[in-house]
Protein backbone atom coordinates (compact mmCIF):
# COMPACT_ATOMS: atom_id res chain seq x y z
CA UNK A 1 0.00 0.00 0.00
CA UNK A 2 1.03 3.87 0.40
CA UNK A 3 1.37 5.98 3.28
CA UNK A 4 1.18 9.10 3.52
CA UNK A 5 2.11 10.31 6.81
CA UNK A 6 2.21 13.78 7.47
CA UNK A 7 4.02 15.58 10.76
CA UNK A 8 4.15 19.31 11.87
CA UNK A 9 7.54 19.34 14.08
CA UNK A 10 6.92 20.89 17.67
CA UNK A 11 9.80 19.18 19.43
CA UNK A 12 12.22 18.64 16.56
CA UNK A 13 13.51 15.40 18.09
CA UNK A 14 10.45 13.25 19.26
CA UNK A 15 7.80 14.16 16.49
CA UNK A 16 10.06 13.51 13.60
CA UNK A 17 11.81 10.49 15.56
CA UNK A 18 8.20 8.27 15.92
CA UNK A 19 7.59 9.53 12.34
CA UNK A 20 10.62 8.13 10.99
CA UNK A 21 10.62 4.98 12.79
CA UNK A 22 7.50 4.54 11.35
CA UNK A 23 8.05 5.09 7.75
CA UNK A 24 11.38 3.26 7.67
CA UNK A 25 9.42 0.19 9.56
CA UNK A 26 6.59 0.15 7.20
CA UNK A 27 8.97 0.75 4.66
CA UNK A 28 11.15 -3.21 5.73
CA UNK A 29 7.66 -4.77 5.28
CA UNK A 30 7.35 -3.80 1.48
CA UNK A 31 5.08 -0.41 2.10
CA UNK A 32 5.69 2.68 -0.04
CA UNK A 33 5.98 5.80 2.36
CA UNK A 34 5.86 8.93 1.63
CA UNK A 35 6.73 11.32 4.64
CA UNK A 36 5.85 14.87 4.66
CA UNK A 37 7.48 17.40 6.87
CA UNK A 38 7.32 21.01 7.57
CA UNK A 39 10.88 20.82 9.02
CA UNK A 40 12.91 17.68 7.98
CA UNK A 41 16.64 19.17 9.13
CA UNK A 42 16.66 16.67 12.62
CA UNK A 43 16.85 13.99 9.69
CA UNK A 44 19.79 15.16 8.11
CA UNK A 45 21.79 13.15 11.66
CA UNK A 46 19.06 11.43 12.52
CA UNK A 47 18.76 9.04 9.37
CA UNK A 48 21.46 9.85 6.97
CA UNK A 49 20.38 9.94 3.43
CA UNK A 50 16.59 9.93 4.08
CA UNK A 51 16.03 13.23 2.42
CA UNK A 52 18.42 12.40 -0.13
CA UNK A 53 16.08 9.52 -0.90
CA UNK A 54 18.56 6.83 0.06
CA UNK A 55 16.39 4.56 1.88
CA UNK A 56 14.23 2.25 0.06
CA UNK A 57 10.60 2.63 0.49
CA UNK A 58 10.38 6.52 1.87
CA UNK A 59 10.44 9.19 0.24
CA UNK A 60 10.73 12.93 2.36
CA UNK A 61 8.75 15.81 0.62
CA UNK A 62 8.96 19.22 2.61
CA UNK A 63 5.79 20.02 3.42
CA UNK A 64 5.66 24.11 3.30
CA UNK A 65 2.73 26.46 2.93
CA UNK A 66 1.35 27.18 0.77
CA UNK A 67 2.92 23.78 -0.93
CA UNK A 68 5.16 24.76 -3.73
CA UNK A 69 3.05 24.38 -7.45
CA UNK A 70 3.21 21.21 -8.94
CA UNK A 71 4.23 19.45 -6.38
CA UNK A 72 0.93 16.74 -6.38
CA UNK A 73 1.28 16.48 -10.16
CA UNK A 74 1.75 12.49 -10.82
CA UNK A 75 1.32 12.04 -7.23
CA UNK A 76 -0.58 8.77 -6.88
CA UNK A 77 -2.96 8.96 -4.81
CA UNK A 78 -2.74 6.92 -1.19
CA UNK A 79 -4.14 4.49 0.63
CA UNK A 80 -3.43 5.64 3.50
CA UNK A 81 -3.32 8.62 5.42
CA UNK A 82 -2.02 9.34 8.99
CA UNK A 83 -1.46 12.58 10.75
CA UNK A 84 0.76 12.41 13.53
CA UNK A 85 -0.30 13.78 16.43
CA UNK A 86 -3.29 15.93 15.57
CA UNK A 87 -1.91 17.86 12.86
CA UNK A 88 -3.97 18.72 9.54
CA UNK A 89 -3.15 17.46 6.50
CA UNK A 90 -1.76 20.55 3.84
CA UNK A 91 -4.89 22.24 2.59
CA UNK A 92 -4.17 21.14 -0.90
CA UNK A 93 -3.87 17.70 0.18
CA UNK A 94 -7.49 17.59 1.12
CA UNK A 95 -8.81 19.25 -1.59
CA UNK A 96 -7.09 17.35 -3.95
CA UNK A 97 -8.75 14.33 -1.83
CA UNK A 98 -12.12 15.71 -2.06
CA UNK A 99 -12.24 16.05 -5.83
CA UNK A 100 -11.01 12.59 -6.29
CA UNK A 101 -13.86 11.55 -3.79
CA UNK A 102 -16.35 13.41 -5.96
CA UNK A 103 -15.69 11.59 -8.55
CA UNK A 104 -15.98 8.09 -7.60
CA UNK A 105 -12.36 7.68 -6.36
CA UNK A 106 -11.99 5.67 -3.02
CA UNK A 107 -11.00 7.64 -0.12
CA UNK A 108 -7.55 6.44 2.12
CA UNK A 109 -7.87 5.15 5.14
CA UNK A 110 -7.34 8.21 7.59
CA UNK A 111 -6.15 7.58 10.70
CA UNK A 112 -5.60 10.51 13.37
CA UNK A 113 -2.17 8.96 15.29
CA UNK A 114 -2.44 10.06 18.57
CA UNK A 115 0.20 11.15 21.87
CA UNK A 116 1.46 7.81 23.67
CA UNK A 117 -0.52 7.63 27.21
CA UNK A 118 -1.61 5.46 29.84
CA UNK A 119 -4.50 7.09 30.87
CA UNK A 120 -7.75 5.08 30.85
CA UNK A 121 -9.30 7.40 27.97
CA UNK A 122 -6.54 5.68 25.60
CA UNK A 123 -8.43 2.06 26.06
CA UNK A 124 -11.78 4.18 25.77
CA UNK A 125 -10.90 6.32 22.51
CA UNK A 126 -8.31 3.35 20.50
CA UNK A 127 -9.98 2.45 16.77
CA UNK A 128 -12.35 4.82 17.62
CA UNK A 129 -14.25 6.85 14.30
CA UNK A 130 -14.04 10.65 14.08
CA UNK A 131 -16.27 12.15 11.35
CA UNK A 132 -15.06 15.12 9.15
CA UNK A 133 -17.78 17.43 9.89
CA UNK A 134 -16.82 20.39 7.62
CA UNK A 135 -14.80 21.75 5.05
CA UNK A 136 -13.88 20.01 1.87
CA UNK A 137 -13.41 16.47 3.35
CA UNK A 138 -16.54 16.80 4.90
CA UNK A 139 -18.54 13.14 5.39
CA UNK A 140 -15.21 11.41 5.44
CA UNK A 141 -14.13 9.49 8.57
CA UNK A 142 -10.77 9.75 10.72
CA UNK A 143 -9.74 6.89 12.96
CA UNK A 144 -8.47 7.80 16.10
CA UNK A 145 -4.96 5.19 16.99
CA UNK A 146 -3.77 5.11 20.11
CA UNK A 147 0.18 3.87 20.74
CA UNK A 148 -0.05 2.03 24.63
CA UNK A 149 1.02 -0.14 27.05
CA UNK A 150 -1.61 -2.40 26.97
CA UNK A 151 -3.47 -5.06 24.61
CA UNK A 152 -6.32 -2.73 24.12
CA UNK A 153 -4.14 -0.10 22.59
CA UNK A 154 -2.04 0.20 19.58
CA UNK A 155 1.01 -1.14 20.67
CA UNK A 156 4.93 0.41 20.17
CA UNK A 157 7.23 0.64 17.40
CA UNK A 158 9.01 -2.50 17.36
CA UNK A 159 11.34 -3.96 14.45
CA UNK A 160 10.96 -7.45 13.74
CA UNK A 161 14.73 -7.84 14.29
CA UNK A 162 14.87 -5.91 17.40
CA UNK A 163 15.81 -8.94 19.73
CA UNK A 164 17.93 -10.35 17.43
CA UNK A 165 20.39 -6.87 17.26
CA UNK A 166 19.74 -6.53 20.94
CA UNK A 167 21.05 -10.11 22.19
CA UNK A 168 24.55 -9.70 19.39
CA UNK A 169 25.42 -6.00 20.64
CA UNK A 170 29.05 -5.49 21.29
CA UNK A 171 28.13 -3.03 24.29
CA UNK A 172 32.72 -3.00 25.07
CA UNK A 173 33.32 -2.50 21.42
CA UNK A 174 30.55 -0.62 20.59
CA UNK A 175 31.40 2.22 23.79
CA UNK A 176 35.29 2.50 22.59
CA UNK A 177 34.16 3.32 18.99
CA UNK A 178 33.36 6.74 20.67
CA UNK A 179 36.50 7.59 21.49
CA UNK A 180 35.29 8.96 25.35
CA UNK A 181 37.46 8.57 27.97
CA UNK A 182 35.83 5.72 29.68
CA UNK A 183 36.12 4.42 33.15
CA UNK A 184 35.70 0.17 32.89
CA UNK A 185 34.05 -0.19 36.72
CA UNK A 186 32.53 3.34 36.36
CA UNK A 187 28.03 2.78 36.23
CA UNK A 188 26.99 4.24 32.63
CA UNK A 189 24.28 6.73 32.45
CA UNK A 190 22.77 8.51 30.07
CA UNK A 191 21.52 12.00 30.03
CA UNK A 192 18.33 12.99 27.49
CA UNK A 193 16.70 15.39 28.95
CA UNK A 194 14.82 19.09 29.33
CA UNK A 195 15.86 21.28 31.90
CA UNK A 196 15.31 19.91 35.33
CA UNK A 197 15.57 21.78 38.60
CA UNK A 198 16.41 18.22 40.22
CA UNK A 199 19.61 17.68 38.08
CA UNK A 200 22.27 20.21 39.91
CA UNK A 201 21.61 17.75 43.10
CA UNK A 202 21.34 14.47 41.17
CA UNK A 203 24.88 15.27 39.93
CA UNK A 204 25.90 16.69 43.44
CA UNK A 205 24.96 12.93 44.68
CA UNK A 206 26.60 10.82 41.91
CA UNK A 207 30.01 12.89 42.47
CA UNK A 208 30.21 12.21 46.06
CA UNK A 209 28.60 8.33 45.59
CA UNK A 210 31.26 5.51 46.11
CA UNK A 211 30.21 4.47 43.00
CA UNK A 212 32.03 6.21 40.07
CA UNK A 213 29.65 7.13 37.32
CA UNK A 214 30.52 8.03 33.17
CA UNK A 215 27.71 10.51 32.07
CA UNK A 216 26.92 10.34 28.60
CA UNK A 217 25.45 13.76 27.61
CA UNK A 218 23.41 14.19 24.55
CA UNK A 219 23.91 17.72 22.74
CA UNK A 220 21.23 20.43 22.91
CA UNK A 221 18.85 20.79 26.33
CA UNK A 222 20.88 18.10 28.05
CA UNK A 223 24.00 19.34 27.33
CA UNK A 224 23.01 22.83 27.84
CA UNK A 225 21.18 22.30 31.62
CA UNK A 226 24.45 20.12 32.48
CA UNK A 227 26.27 23.12 31.88
CA UNK A 228 24.21 25.79 33.75
CA UNK A 229 24.04 23.18 36.58
CA UNK A 230 28.29 23.03 36.98
CA UNK A 231 27.96 27.02 36.04
CA UNK A 232 25.92 26.71 39.42
CA UNK A 233 27.34 24.58 41.89
CA UNK A 234 30.75 24.29 40.43
CA UNK A 235 31.77 20.56 39.08
CA UNK A 236 30.57 17.21 40.45
CA UNK A 237 32.54 15.67 42.39
CA UNK A 238 34.86 12.93 41.38
CA UNK A 239 32.82 10.01 41.65
CA UNK A 240 31.03 11.99 38.25
CA UNK A 241 32.72 12.45 34.60
CA UNK A 242 30.63 14.34 32.21
CA UNK A 243 31.48 12.94 28.59
CA UNK A 244 29.92 14.58 25.37
CA UNK A 245 27.90 13.09 23.02
CA UNK A 246 27.62 13.94 19.22
CA UNK A 247 24.12 13.47 17.64
CA UNK A 248 23.18 10.10 17.40
CA UNK A 249 21.72 8.70 14.38
CA UNK A 250 18.09 6.29 15.78
CA UNK A 251 20.32 3.29 15.51
CA UNK A 252 23.08 4.46 17.49
CA UNK A 253 20.98 6.12 19.68
CA UNK A 254 19.22 2.43 20.35
CA UNK A 255 22.63 1.14 20.97
CA UNK A 256 23.05 4.03 23.53
CA UNK A 257 20.08 2.36 26.12
CA UNK A 258 21.40 -0.98 25.47
CA UNK A 259 25.00 0.06 26.67
CA UNK A 260 24.19 2.45 29.75
CA UNK A 261 23.24 1.18 33.81
CA UNK A 262 20.72 4.00 33.94
CA UNK A 263 18.92 6.43 31.00
CA UNK A 264 17.43 9.33 31.12
CA UNK A 265 15.06 9.99 28.34
CA UNK A 266 12.19 12.18 27.01
CA UNK A 267 9.20 12.58 25.36
CA UNK A 268 7.79 9.72 23.21
CA UNK A 269 10.77 7.96 21.01
CA UNK A 270 13.32 8.07 23.78
CA UNK A 271 10.62 6.48 26.22
CA UNK A 272 9.80 4.06 24.43
CA UNK A 273 13.35 2.95 23.22
CA UNK A 274 14.20 2.95 26.97
CA UNK A 275 11.53 0.60 27.46
CA UNK A 276 12.89 -1.87 24.93
CA UNK A 277 16.60 -1.70 26.20
CA UNK A 278 15.36 -3.37 29.50
CA UNK A 279 17.75 -0.93 31.47
CA UNK A 280 16.92 1.55 34.52
CA UNK A 281 15.50 4.52 33.07
CA UNK A 282 13.94 7.80 34.27
CA UNK A 283 11.12 9.65 32.00
CA UNK A 284 11.51 13.29 31.41
CA UNK A 285 7.77 13.95 30.11
CA UNK A 286 7.04 16.89 27.97
CA UNK A 287 6.05 19.52 29.92
CA UNK A 288 2.75 21.54 30.03
CA UNK A 289 1.58 24.54 30.96
CA UNK A 290 -1.81 23.39 32.42
CA UNK A 291 0.36 20.66 34.44
CA UNK A 292 -1.93 17.99 32.29
CA UNK A 293 1.54 15.75 32.35
CA UNK A 294 1.36 15.25 36.45
CA UNK A 295 -1.64 12.90 35.85
CA UNK A 296 -0.13 11.29 32.67
CA UNK A 297 3.11 10.41 34.27
CA UNK A 298 1.35 9.70 37.52
CA UNK A 299 -0.91 7.06 35.32
CA UNK A 300 2.25 5.57 33.22
CA UNK A 301 3.98 5.18 36.88
CA UNK A 302 0.74 3.15 37.81
CA UNK A 303 0.86 0.52 34.81
CA UNK A 304 4.76 0.31 35.27
CA UNK A 305 4.08 -0.91 38.77
CA UNK A 306 7.08 1.29 39.53
CA UNK A 307 8.84 1.04 43.13
CA UNK A 308 8.03 3.49 45.63
CA UNK A 309 11.81 4.70 45.11
CA UNK A 310 11.35 5.08 41.08
CA UNK A 311 8.38 6.85 41.21
CA UNK A 312 9.97 9.66 43.96
CA UNK A 313 12.63 9.62 41.78
CA UNK A 314 10.31 10.42 39.00
CA UNK A 315 8.26 13.09 40.57
CA UNK A 316 11.10 14.76 41.68
CA UNK A 317 12.94 14.93 38.44
CA UNK A 318 9.74 16.63 36.89
CA UNK A 319 9.09 19.09 39.13
CA UNK A 320 5.93 17.46 40.87
CA UNK A 321 6.10 17.80 44.19
CA UNK A 322 8.02 18.98 47.18
CA UNK A 323 10.12 15.64 47.40
CA UNK A 324 14.61 15.56 46.70
CA UNK A 325 15.81 12.56 43.77
CA UNK A 326 17.65 10.53 45.63
CA UNK A 327 20.78 8.79 43.48
CA UNK A 328 20.35 5.23 43.61
CA UNK A 329 22.69 2.96 45.36
CA UNK A 330 23.19 -0.20 44.31
CA UNK A 331 20.83 -2.28 45.41
CA UNK A 332 17.87 0.20 44.47
CA UNK A 333 19.26 0.44 40.79
CA UNK A 334 18.62 -3.50 40.97
CA UNK A 335 15.10 -2.92 41.91
CA UNK A 336 14.58 -0.44 38.92
CA UNK A 337 16.62 -2.69 36.36
CA UNK A 338 13.92 -5.80 38.05
CA UNK A 339 11.05 -3.14 36.92
CA UNK A 340 12.12 -2.42 33.60
CA UNK A 341 12.71 -5.89 32.97
CA UNK A 342 8.71 -6.87 33.78
CA UNK A 343 7.67 -3.95 31.74
CA UNK A 344 10.12 -5.07 28.69
CA UNK A 345 8.37 -9.06 28.77
CA UNK A 346 5.04 -7.50 29.39
CA UNK A 347 5.41 -5.44 26.11
CA UNK A 348 6.99 -8.07 24.08
CA UNK A 349 3.80 -10.12 24.44
CA UNK A 350 1.78 -7.23 22.84
CA UNK A 351 1.81 -6.60 18.86
CA UNK A 352 3.81 -4.18 17.80
CA UNK A 353 2.56 -0.67 16.72
CA UNK A 354 3.44 -1.53 12.73
CA UNK A 355 1.73 -4.60 12.81
CA UNK A 356 -1.41 -3.28 14.66
CA UNK A 357 -1.26 -0.37 11.83
CA UNK A 358 -1.23 -2.22 8.85
CA UNK A 359 -3.78 -5.03 9.90
CA UNK A 360 -6.33 -2.10 11.04
CA UNK A 361 -5.87 -0.43 7.54
CA UNK A 362 -6.12 -3.75 5.86
CA UNK A 363 -9.56 -4.45 8.16
CA UNK A 364 -11.41 -0.62 6.91
CA UNK A 365 -10.35 -0.83 3.40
Amino acid sequence: MRWDIFCRVIDNFGDVGVCWRLSADLARRGEQVRLWLDDPRALAWMAPGAQEGRVPGVEVLHWTTPLPTGLLDGQPPADVWIEAFGCEPPAECVSALAARVSAGAPAPVWINLEYLSAEPYVERSHRLPSPVMSGPARGLTKWFFYPGFTERTGGLLREADLLTRQATFDAPGWLRGLGLPLRKTARRVSLFCYQSGALPGVLRQAGASAEASDWLITPGRAWQAVQAAVQHDGPPGPGCALQALPLLPQPDYDKLLWACDLNFVRGEDSLARALWAGQPFVWHIYPQHDDAHHAKLHAFLDGLQAPASLRAFHLAWNGIGTGTAVWPDAATLSEWRDCAQAARRHLLAQADLCSQLTGFVREKR
